[in-house]
């Protein structure tokens, strides 16, 4: 039998398990358990579900296990006594309730001090914002607090029996700076004291060896990573490329791997990569539902939806819709709402509406872009990727406002082949190269109403929200 790798994902919706040839990247087996919905949960529910997918991924059968790795959602608190259990709900990245405590660590220091020492402005997703939150809400639970881990941490403690952790995924707590390591006086600070807290390891390293109930014969575990830094190594992701991950909520983000990011505005995260260097990330809150609302108030699937906006006028007849929905965190507009201007009796229409809804989500993405490429090197090519990424419009719209080439990718479980890829760099101490499929490779027409576009899309919003 031939030697396998097996990447995981543990995502706030569920766990997925990939076995992959090692030598090829093919995929062989996988499985996937959802995960409740929710912002807080019983950690231990996640290793339940972990343990169901791999008994139905089966590594095993389809060849030698060498290798695991294990990609995780960032930010969430799981915080454990002396006897490794939780001394509360794992509170995760979408858990808003610590808003309070991130503005009033802004508030304490300063943004550039923030940005500065751990490479991020506080916001409510961030570990650190969570610890204080419990510890001014739940002392009892608080004071039983002996360790404090991630989500990828912890479930690299059920494969192996040991704690562990990478840079990527620390990065995103407010507590660690991916360049020098913890700062345990900020938990001091903000949570009282310093617990106990995993090991960080090389990108390379072996963390652990699965246990016996796994059924693979002690196979090497490697350090594991947040879930955008294992996409990132998923995806191959080169220097001078951006991933553009368009789903529900979209992703902005590369690999550098000499430069780490101080952004004292707090629009780009500073986070570490998985190899070794750093990935600079923004996020927007309002992507391809704003295209799937849109086609629900036509009437229509998106197929036809992709026909309406592909028929009517580039620019949308002057309609100029402002994406933000569900407020938004790039730019900064938590309590904000959507607006269409433009609207005359000419103008509204069915294609015009349509087209105006993919030209808003693709402007919010390359705003994201444009503001990456302030602290990043300036991109050549962008990968879409992400359920949006279906949309034929929106793929046709994509080069001309970010004005890069654009390769449209596969379909695929990015972030479990990133971790994948990982473990294998752990068994045989080489990362392996997998072949990256492109669907389509795009390039701006450069006639010029991609510009136009933007330039009347960031009018409008400063315009309307001041930003």
């Amino acid at each position: 039998m031939s030697d396998v790798v097996v990447g995981i994902d543990s995502s706030t919706q569920s766990c997925k398990v990939l076995v992959l040839d090692a030598a090829t990247g093919a995929e062989l087996r996988s499985a996937k358990v959802a995960h409740p919905d929710g912002t807080s949960i019983d950690p231990r529910i996640w290793a339940a579900a972990l343990h169901r997918a791999w008994k139905e991924a089966d590594p095993a059968g389809a060849g030698t296990v060498i290798g695991v790795g294990l990609a995780a959602q960032q930010h969430g608190m799981v915080a454990l006594d002396a006897a490794g259990e939780p001394v509360f709900d794992a509170l995760l990245w979408n858990d808003t309730r610590s808003a309070p405590e991130a503005a009033a660590m802004v508030s304490d220091h300063g943004a550039d001090f923030w940005a500065r020492e751990v490479g991020s402005v506080p916001v409510a997703s961030f570990t650190l914002t969570k610890l204080a939150w419990l510890a001014r809400n739940e002392p009892e639970a608080a004071a039983r607090v002996h360790r404090v881990v991630l989500p990828h941490d912890y479930l690299n403690h059920v494969l192996t029996g040991s704690w562990f952790t990478d840079r990527s995924d620390t990065s995103g707590t407010a507590y660690y700076h991916p360049a020098t390591g913890y700062l345990p006086e900020l938990l001091t600070e903000y949570f009282g004291r310093a617990p106990e807290l995993p090991e960080v390891i090389a990108p390379d390293a072996v963390g652990g060896h699965l246990l016996p109930e796994f059924g693979a014969d002690g196979a090497v575990v490697s350090a594991g990573a947040g879930d955008n830094a294992a996409a990132a190594l998923g995806l191959g992701l080169q220097s001078r490329e951006i991933a553009v991950s368009i789903g529900t909520s979209g992703t902005v983000f590369a690999s550098v791997p000499d430069r780490p990011t101080a952004d004292p505005t707090g629009a780009v995260a500073g986070f570490a990569d998985a190899t070794g260097g750093y990935l600079p990330l923004l996020a927007v809150i309002n992507s391809a539902r704003v295209m799937a609302t849109t086609a629900e108030l036509l009437g229509v699937g998106l197929a036809e939806f992709d026909r309406l906006a592909s028929s009517g006028d580039p620019l949308a007849g002057g309609l100029n819709l402002m994406p933000y929905f569900d407020g938004e965190r790039t730019p900064n507009l938590p309590g904000a709402s959507g607006s269409l201007t433009g609207m005359s009796r000419a103008s509204l229409t069915r294609e015009n509406l349509a087209r105006s809804s993919v030209l808003a989500v693709m402007n919010s993405l390359a705003d994201a872009a444009e503001a990456l490429s302030e602290v990043s090197r300036p991109a050549q090519r962008a990968l879409l990727i992400g359920g949006g990424a279906r949309s034929a419009s929106l793929r046709a719209v994509a080069p001309e406002l970010l004005g890069i080439n654009v390769d449209v990718l596969e379909a695929g479980e990015y972030v479990a082949l990133g971790a994948a890829r990982q473990a294998a760099w752990a068994a045989t101490g080489e990362l392996p190269v997998f072949e990256r499929h492109a669907q389509a490779r795009l390039s701006p027409s450069g006639d010029g109403w991609g510009r136009e576009s933007r330039t009347l899309y960031a009018a409008e919003r400063t315009r309307l929200y001041g930003v």
